[in-house]
């Protein structure tokens, strides 16, 4: 029968390149690493190095034999921390990026009721509406809009029918009227995203095929400050309805063109692999996906 230990004894082996630096690794004596070897590849029936008294190397089976003692060894030590974590209290650090308006004014209060139902969890938050680079910054999690660049990621849902939509403040239609279609944005003051140098002033509307060009003597890099330059009256916007529900509801901002279907901007929360999705990641992802559930009620 197999042995986890010697299966271990064998993949620190192929890491380190000697049998004498696999054993100070693990805290054994060069026999016992030499004779857990030995018993693996009788028990396998196969030579997993070529040996001679200067050099130690694999061969092609145990190069083969390596992939798959990888794995097992990463499944097992997933399987552990997943019953250990079940057995402990929902608990530890999270680090969450996470765009500047969602994040202030519809995440920020959702985690906070998170953190009061959990208070063993602590929260690291980045703000910012460039997108974080999770392989070279300090985060565990991001929630993001839109689709995945990057394949590698592991993204689960949280708004998948989130769309943008248009908005202006009722000061605002009041001086200058509301546009009867999309035609008519390119006669507003229009409020513009600008990110990287980038100025996003072709708005998109896929479903009625129409992308317009907009103006405005207004653009920021923060999402924030464009939608609170919407409330204060100074032109439309085209935002997230998850970041603009709010001031819907409480009279700031008013729904334009109702029935035109704005571009698709899902949220999703992101991690860089499926050994980060814990307990504690799954009972986030559930609450944030039940609030924004609840919010979706009022659009009615």
């Amino acid at each position: 029968m197999l042995r986890l230990d010697d299966i271990e004894v064998f993949v620190n082996t192929a890491d380190r390149g000697s049998l004498s630096a696999a054993a100070r690794s693990l805290d054994i004596s060069p026999a016992l690493a030499s004779a857990a070897l030995k018993r693996l590849e009788e028990e396998l029936k196969l030579r997993l190095f070529a040996r001679t008294t200067r050099s130690l190397r694999l061969t092609a089976e145990g190069e083969h034999y390596l992939r798959h003692a990888r794995e097992a060894l990463r499944q097992l030590k997933e399987g552990h921390e997943a019953i250990r974590q079940g057995q402990q209290e929902l608990a530890g650090l999270l680090k969450i990026s996470m765009p500047s308006d969602v994040g202030r004014n519809v995440l920020l209060p959702w985690l906070d009721a998170f953190q009061a139902e959990y208070p063993a969890i602590s929260l690291q938050l980045f703000v910012s509406d460039r997108v974080a680079d999770m392989y070279r910054q300090p985060v565990d999690l991001a929630l993001r809009y839109g689709r995945l660049d990057d394949s590698s990621l592991v993204s689960m849902p949280i708004a998948p029918d989130n769309r943008r939509v248009l908005v202006a403040s009722p000061n605002y239609l009041r001086r200058q009227g509301a546009p009867a279609n999309l035609d008519e944005l390119v006669h507003h003051n229009c409020l513009r995203f600008a990110l990287d140098d980038v100025l996003y002033d072709r708005w998109a509307f896929p479903a009625q095929g129409k992308v317009v060009q907009v103006r405005g003597n207004r653009s920021s890099d923060d999402a924030d400050l464009v939608r609170r330059w919407a409330v204060a009256g100074l032109g439309i916007a085209y935002k997230s309805r998850l970041d603009v529900t709010a001031d819907i509801n409480a009279g700031r901002l008013r729904l334009l063109l109702p029935d035109v279907m704005g571009e698709e901007v899902p949220l999703q929360l992101v991690c860089m692999h499926r050994s980060q999705v814990t307990p504690v990641v799954i009972r986030l992802r559930d609450y944030l996906r039940a609030r924004y559930e609840q919010l979706c009620e009022t659009w009615a």
